[in-house]
């Protein structure tokens, strides 16, 4: 925990954190003034019959609280001075951490996770840990000034089980530290688990798998229920220390009444101590108990794990490509689970440099399946995937470019959207390429590379076209289009797609229309058991899928192969 501590500490900034010590001091004056308020109000006024004496205290004790809710607002306008920094600079070693990961072929199961909820985590709860140590700080020096003041014997009966309480419930923080860390390292299984499912839709449905997907998120659903009734507990170790630091105090002060009248302690000082742990020390330390042992623990469990995962040396950069790009496939088995049915099942393929290969199957075959093991995405269950020579998941990302069939675009420039696999690429290059794709009238029509690009008002076939022109530019020399063309019309797919096969490298399609085998120099066919590969002809004759793929098609209806 002092790691964390130490990083919660030097976050805070030193101006605003002067502004909300200054501003502390009239927010203290109630708890000071509370009980003795009441004290000299009994004591000098009602029992004494002067009842004006006796409202003129409980009127100063309302200026006081006028005068705390002043300095109080100020502390909350000085509150977000302290804790967005440390928010964005959290966020900033997120980022970093998972795209170092990334970058060099691990995948970071947990960085969606601590992006989206995490980080938010910290931030919510250093706040209220600021706003909750601050407050009881304030309340508990006041108090006591206030306590010492009115009688010192009251102080003596009521501080310490007051402090005891205190005592015992930081002697919990160990435990709940550790449950708190089983239940995020829970909440990140479930959210890889239901990741990996959602990510293989398609292919659990087309092989029936959804009993198993659902076994596969069952065991982290379980994991995680028991760790937040582990939390549950902890409920009740802070009712036990409450009992001890709240409530014992009140009937020490109750049952040593007589003694105290005896000692020349005045019934309004008996009151006025009794009001500070009614409504003083007794509402402070419900906070602190719910603040640090549930904030505070979860921010210190929460930023550790954002810590951990952003502070990893880097790993070492991976080996180049020395054997060219030819991509081979050996005995390659791969299913979505342990207990799924294999997408892939011994596939054995080869890939040589400048090959043009398209894959053909029903939806669901595997086809996107085998794209993300080209690329590196995915890792074989037995089997290896090489590529120039090389564990395929251990090759540069710059050897390899893959356009889904949902294209990205991104708020910029179209230059910057077109232009960010390869920066330094010259305008004139860019023009052509998109020339070559076919997209040349739609970066005419958004107004040139200059022009601002917005998203949203792209349609799906729009932004295809730009991923196109983006990684055709990429210096990549091997493209895998996993149906990247599907909102494309026929006649734009072809001229994408020969743009691809003329550019120097080795280009696999995944086919969304079967023309796309037509245009290819070799065909795979995927058929759940299996595979064949081929050209078109010796297919039509070899594979009765691939005939039922073709239909009503013919070779002479089909535009010619690419030389």
């Amino acid at each position: 925990m002092r790691r964390e501590l130490r990083y919660a500490v030097t976050g805070l900034r030193r101006r605003p954190l002067l502004r909300l010590v200054a501003w502390s001091v009239p927010e203290a004056l109630p708890s000071a003034v509370l009980g003795l308020a009441v004290a000299h109000a009994v004591d000098d006024g009602f029992l004494a019959g002067r009842p004006l004496v006796g409202l003129a205290w409980l009127g100063a004790l309302l200026l006081s609280g006028l005068a705390g809710a002043v300095g109080a607002r100020q502390v909350f306008a000085a509150l977000g001075d302290l804790v967005e920094p440390v928010r964005d600079d959290l966020v900033r070693r997120v980022v970093s951490g998972a795209l170092r990961a990334g970058a060099a072929g691990r995948a970071d199961d947990g960085a969606v996770s601590r992006l989206t909820r995490q980080v938010e985590i910290v931030r919510d709860r250093y706040a209220g840990l600021i706003v909750v140590c601050r407050g009881f700080l304030v309340t508990v020096v006041g108090a006591t000034a206030g306590l010492l003041t009115i009688a010192p014997q009251v102080a003596l009966l009521i501080l310490p089980p007051f402090l005891l309480g205190c005592a015992l419930f930081l002697a919990t923080l160990g435990v709940a530290a550790g449950r708190y860390r089983a239940a995020v390292r829970a909440d990140e299984r479930v959210a890889t688990a239901a990741g990996t499912v959602l990510a293989a839709t398609r292919d659990i449905a087309a092989r029936g798998a959804e009993e198993h997907a659902a076994r596969m998120v069952a065991g982290p659903i379980a994991e995680q229920a028991a760790a937040e009734r582990g939390l549950a507990w902890l409920a009740v170790l802070r009712t036990l220390c409450f009992a001890v630091g709240g409530w014992l105090p009140l009937v020490a002060v109750l049952a040593a009444g007589p003694w105290l009248v005896d000692g020349g302690v005045t019934a309004g000082a008996v009151l006025g101590g009794l009001t500070y742990v009614l409504f003083g020390l007794q509402p402070a330390l419900a906070r602190l108990f719910s603040g640090l042992g549930g904030s505070g623990l979860r921010f210190v469990v929460t930023l550790g794990r954002i810590l951990d995962a952003a502070d990893q040396p880097a790993p070492p950069p991976r080996p180049a490509i020395p054997l060219g790009y030819a991509v081979a496939l050996r005995g390659v088995t791969f299913a979505y689970g342990p207990h799924a049915e294999p997408v892939l099942r011994g596939l054995d393929l080869d890939l040589p440099e400048g090959d043009h290969l398209a894959v053909v199957g029903p939806s669901g075959i595997g086809k996107s399946t085998l794209a993300g093991l080209v690329c590196g995405l995915l890792r074989p269950d037995a089997g290896t995937v090489l590529v120039g020579g090389c564990a395929a998941v251990e090759v540069p990302e710059s050897a390899r470019v893959l356009i889904p069939q949902e294209a990205y675009a991104f708020a910029g420039t179209v230059r910057d959207n077109l232009t960010y696999l390869r920066p330094d690429v010259p305008d004139p290059t860019v023009l052509a390429a998109a020339e070559a794709v076919g997209a040349a009238a739609l970066v005419s029509r958004l107004g040139g590379l200059d022009a601002d690009l917005r998203p949203a008002e792209l349609s799906a076939g729009e932004r295809q076209q730009l991923a196109l022109v983006r990684a055709y530019l990429s210096p990549a020399p091997v493209a895998v289009l996993d149906e990247a063309t599907c909102h494309l019309d026929p006649a734009a797919e072809r001229v994408a797609e020969e743009a691809f096969a003329a550019r120097e490298g080795t280009l696999v399609v995944i086919a969304h229309r079967i023309s796309s085998a037509f245009r290819a120099r070799r065909v795979l066919v995927l058929d759940g058991t299996g595979a064949a590969l081929g050209d078109h002809e010796g297919l039509l004759e070899s594979s009765p899928l691939y005939r039922e793929l073709v239909g009503h098609w013919s070779a002479a209806d089909a535009p010619a192969p690419t030389p």
